[in-house]
């Protein structure tokens, strides 16, 4: 434990993300305050939002040029100045792009005794929670309804669309090119699939969904979105989760026909993050584990070794290289 390897962002992008963007450094390992611990890194979550972060403040503090990666990990305590943590505990928090983080002790919370470890981003962390509350605490689905899922084979949405195969729901994905498609029906489960980059969305949708969408869970926002709000059905409901197609472009678009689409098809549109929900996290974690254990729900997961690559991890994420969670191990799982 002599030196700290951190990864840092270098400048702020105006463009497209690339590696220029990142600096790899070897830190000091940090001294560990009064109330602080001290984890190791073992598993950090490459999301999206990492993206969004470096545009600025969002629902937490911007990246800026010089700091160290924002980023949630999974780690082990190795060295402890507080009695709510003990040597050896595993956690997770906000540990950022690096091996090592000294963290008061309210900001990282214990990580359950499920193995693998992995999982705890997964299925049981803040993808599968995401995926849950974003269909069902925030709106439901019914038997028979029609679900739309954007990005589709990613870390979210394939877990939306399977949630919504266990509800009884009519499930289309959309996603890139005809080997994901492919893979999220015949692996996944979901009835039709649309790939958003050889074919015209419009006529797709209309085709495979032919009665209207009831739910359209949205991750990618932009034209995708666009098309979505004129599939929609007549009081439908769309699950605001994110919108991965325009953090890394260097000219954003929104949809067109808003407010009208809105207004004629009284829709409802609700934003979210995962950490909103925490009154039903406790139910969310214990279907989402039933599911998996019974093979109701596929657990998918896309570990990259070593924390030089979280960069590569983030700019392959944004360009849909990934099939389910994504994440980076930094060092071996704790003995």
């Amino acid at each position: 434990m002599t030196t700290n390897t951190q990864v840092l962002l270098a400048e702020t992008p105006r463009g497209k993300l690339d590696e220029s963007h990142f600096e790899i450094r070897a830190g000091d390992v940090p001294p560990v305050a009064d109330g602080q611990v001290l984890v190791r890194n073992v598993l950090l979550s490459i999301d999206a939002a990492n993206r969004a972060w470096m545009q600025g403040a969002t629902y937490k503090s911007a990246v800026e040029a010089g700091q160290v990666m924002h980023g949630y990990a999974i780690g082990e305590v190795v060295d402890t100045n507080s009695p709510a943590h003990s040597v050896g505990d595993v956690v997770a928090g906000e540990l950022g792009w690096q091996e090592y983080a000294a963290m008061d002790a309210a900001q990282v919370r214990p990580v359950g005794d499920h193995r693998p470890l992995t999982h705890h981003h997964s299925v049981l962390g803040i993808a599968g929670i995401t995926a849950y509350h974003g269909l069902l605490t925030l709106f439901g689905i019914d038997e028979g309804e029609t679900l739309l899922v954007s990005a589709a084979a990613g870390s979210v949405g394939s877990l939306v669309g399977q949630i919504g195969k266990i509800k009884g729901a009519h499930v289309v994905g959309i996603a890139g090119g005809p080997e994901k498609c492919a893979w999220v029906v015949d692996e996944l489960g979901f009835d039709a699939c649309i790939d958003y980059k050889n074919e015209r969305l419009s006529a797709a949708l209309r085709e495979r969904c032919p009665d209207g969408v009831d739910v359209y869970f949205d991750n990618v926002g932009g034209p995708i979105l666009e098309a979505a709000l004129f599939a929609m059905n007549l009081h439908g409901r769309i699950s605001c989760c994110g919108a991965v197609s325009q953090y890394d472009s260097p000219s954003p678009t929104g949809p067109r026909g808003v407010p009208g689409l809105i207004v004629t098809k009284r829709l409802t549109l609700r934003g979210f993050i995962a950490m909103d929900f925490p009154e039903h996290d406790a139910a969310a974690i214990a279907d989402l584990g039933a599911w998996a254990a019974s093979g109701q729900l596929q657990v998918v997961e896309d570990v990259v070794g070593g924390l030089e690559h979280a960069p590569q991890a983030l700019i392959g994420l944004l360009a849909g290289e990934n099939r389910g969670k994504r994440m980076v191990r930094v060092g071996p799982d704790p003995a």
